[in-house]
């Protein structure tokens, strides 16, 4: 086997893992990194947590000011945060896809609205690798492409791994620089 026959893309090595859900959801473009789905459940866990504090304050003004059987508000609540934090993440997951091709970025995004944008390079005017506390937990790191106009001038693409993304900037960077050659 060669060396370069031994190595497998970055799309290969997470396409392996749900081929048939892939290509339905992603349209055959590469997944996010696999962490990422990880980084999605921790916020829906602090979207779950606040949800659940909201509905014991509301249950509890109901049941002093109306008189409300206990679990009334807090049992469908209960069950929303657990849709919240055991569903969604590894939906929010598969939906997402980019493609980096010679001349454009492309990235297949959203749940219940897809959104497919199309970056070309030449559009560009900078490109921003970002990193909050969380991402640097599990090695992720957000690529920010910033580009002419004003609808739509920032599109982001969240959960790559930092050497993926600083490897797309430098690439992009490189187009860039030959366009203005």
């Amino acid at each position: 086997m060669t060396k370069d026959a031994s190595k497998s893309s970055i799309s290969d090595q997470y396409s392996a893992v749900e081929p048939d859900l892939q290509s339905t959801y992603n349209q055959g473009l590469t997944p996010l990194h696999p962490p990422q789905k990880s980084l999605i459940r921790i916020t829906m866990i602090i979207y779950a947590l606040i949800l659940l504090a909201l509905g014991m304050i509301a249950e509890w003004v109901m049941r002093m000011k109306l008189g409300v059987d206990p679990g009334m508000v807090l049992i469908p609540v209960l069950l929303f945060a657990a849709l919240i934090v055991f569903v969604l993440p590894h939906r929010i997951y598969r939906r997402w896809g980019y493609d980096m091709g010679d001349e454009q970025l492309r990235i297949l995004r959203g749940f219940l609205w897809r959104t497919d944008t199309i970056v070309p390079f030449n559009r560009i005017q900078h490109i921003d690798v970002a990193q909050g506390p969380l991402q640097r937990l599990f090695g992720l790191s957000t690529l920010i492409v910033h580009t002419a106009g004003t609808h739509n001038s920032i599109v982001t693409l969240p959960g790559l791994a930092t050497a993926d993304a600083e490897e797309m900037r430098d690439t992009i960077k490189d187009h860039i620089r030959q366009d203005m050659i």
